[in-house]
């Protein structure tokens, strides 16, 4: 399916005409033949709970621990061997090219280059180096272009397996006998190629990437880390030294610039390597402090600036829904209608849209399923509060009548330890909401699970709170560190409704 006009280049969402835009996509909606110019970061894959971010994050450890194994056995075939296998990964189109997607980090050379620059290296050989985003601080030539093709080459099968999803999700036709590249096996401890099915715009693969494991810079920063860590203790060395070589006084208080300390010391990556080599516990402090700080997910606007991409129309989403008939021959139209809307609304805490997951075997399904990946707002809450929470289901009813106990028993036959035990019932209208809430409370007392019913009222009440916190403040698409806004994941609707389940 080929929709490009006279050779332009086109989204996936347009490419495949998809009828949607980036708000309402779970995954970065690329341009089919340029970079957009956002990296996957392999910090934020380390703060996801759920079984695909466990599965990335066991590939990521059991790679790079094998290399770094290798480098201190000073085996250097198995490093170059590990290594070598990596290439430019021109099927995500993320990263820094202007242009069609080439030649923006990883060549063919570079895997090697690599490996040589490791098995010299005595921040790896000691140890300083445990991460593959250490090797940003204290290898040469790497920075966050290429840590985030390692990582996408290092995740390309979980990669592949999401893009399989995504493609069911939205109906993108995928090709045969598509050459996946290597792929890494965490068992093993080897590369594997082989054969599988992808999406092929154009004749090129396409590999979709999650918009959660995406930044605009790197979470571990080697110019914060020497800014805010290792600069202050070179200042307070020189302070405290005999000789006061670069000490000044100034009102009785010994004090070193920050310019006299990059004089003396320098301030490049073998400056900074050279120094925290010397003061190992300095960075050690530094990975331990950003290890407790969850990396916070491109917000809707950061992803339509960087992304040159239009921002969610909540309003408009509604709208769709509620202008959909009632009753079961508008039952699917609906039923995609809320996802949009809810993709939307709960993006970041909610991800990976499954509509029609089997479960039992096939002999149930689930209308809509999503992963929680929340940090903050109503979805942490309630993993804070012990409600089972790890995916949240959505059963979509789009009938011209009050839904009754067979759908409130449906729903919470969903339910399990392992999947979880909250749920959302979202319906066109109640003739006694109450009546219904009630039950929804019973359910909830009787240890069954918690399910929040929305009718169209609820979903416009909805809307109103995301339109409302937004924050209307410009992004500088250039700035890496851009004030936050305020997100769209904690609404008073939720919390009452799920404090009156409570009773």
């Amino acid at each position: 399916m080929d929709n490009r006009v006279g050779g332009q280049s086109m989204r996936v969402s347009e490419y495949y005409s998809l009828g949607r835009t980036q708000g309402t996509l779970d995954f970065v909606d690329v341009d089919t033949v340029n970079d957009i110019q956002v990296y996957v970061d392999p910090s934020s894959i380390r703060y996801l709970e759920d079984d695909w971010g466990k599965e990335c994050l066991t590939m990521l450890t059991t790679f790079f621990d094998s290399v770094l194994d290798s480098v201190r056995a000073k085996d250097k075939s198995r490093t170059v061997s590990l290594l070598s296998q990596l290439r430019e990964p021109n099927e995500t189109h993320l990263g820094i090219s202007r242009g069609p997607s080439a030649g923006r980090g990883f060549g063919a050379k570079m895997g090697v280059a690599f490996a040589e620059k490791l098995a010299e290296s005595e921040a790896a050989r000691t140890g300083l180096i445990q991460d593959l985003e250490d090797t940003a601080f204290f290898i040469d030539s790497v920075d966050k272009d290429i840590i985030s093709d390692v990582t996408t080459n290092i995740i390309r099968g979980p990669l592949i397996s999401y893009t399989q999803q995504m493609a069911e999700l939205f109906g993108i036709p995928l090709e045969r006998g598509v050459v996946s590249g290597p792929v890494w096996n965490p068992v093993s401890l080897e590369w594997e190629n082989g054969f599988t099915e992808l999406p092929t715009p154009d004749g090129n693969k396409l590999l979709l990437v999650p918009k959660v494991i995406v930044r605009r810079s790197m979470h571990m920063s080697r110019s914060e880390y020497y800014r805010n860590h290792l600069v202050p203790v070179l200042q307070e060395e020189e302070a405290d030294s005999a000789s006061r070589g670069l000490a000044n006084t100034v009102r009785g208080r010994v004090w070193v610039t920050k310019k006299e300390i990059a004089k003396k010391y320098g301030s490049t990556k073998p400056d900074v390597t050279r120094e925290t080599l010397k003061r190992p516990s300095i960075y050690e402090h530094y990975r331990e402090v950003k290890r407790e700080v969850t990396p916070r997910p491109l917000s809707h606007r950061e992803l339509s600036v960087t992304g040159d991409s239009p921002m969610p129309d909540f309003e408009a989403l509604l709208r769709v829904v509620l202008d959909t008939p009632t009753g079961p021959a508008d039952a699917t139209r609906y039923h995609n209608a809320v996802e949009a809307l809810l993709s939307a609304l709960f993006y970041p805490s909610l991800s990976m849209p499954e509509k029609e997951d089997a479960i039992h075997d096939g002999r149930k399904r689930i209308d809509i399923s999503y992963t929680n990946v929340a940090k903050d707002g109503f979805f942490r809450y309630l993993a804070n509060h012990k409600i089972p929470s790890r995916y949240v289901v959505v059963e979509c009813k789009n009938y011209g009548s009050d839904v009754q106990n067979p759908e409130l028993d449906q729903i919470s036959s969903r339910f399990s330890p392992l999947r979880g035990k909250f749920g959302i019932l979202t319906c066109r209208s109640f003739e006694n909401k109450e009546l219904f809430l009630r039950r929804c409370r019973d359910t909830a007392l009787d240890r069954r699970g918690y399910v929040i019913a929305l009718d169209d009222e609820d979903l416009t009440a909805l809307v109103a709170e995301a339109v409302k916190s937004l924050n209307p403040a410009p992004i500088d698409p250039d700035d890496p560190n851009p004030e936050p806004t305020r997100p769209v994941s904690d609404y008073p609707l939720l919390h009452q409704r799920l404090k009156e389940l409570h009773g």
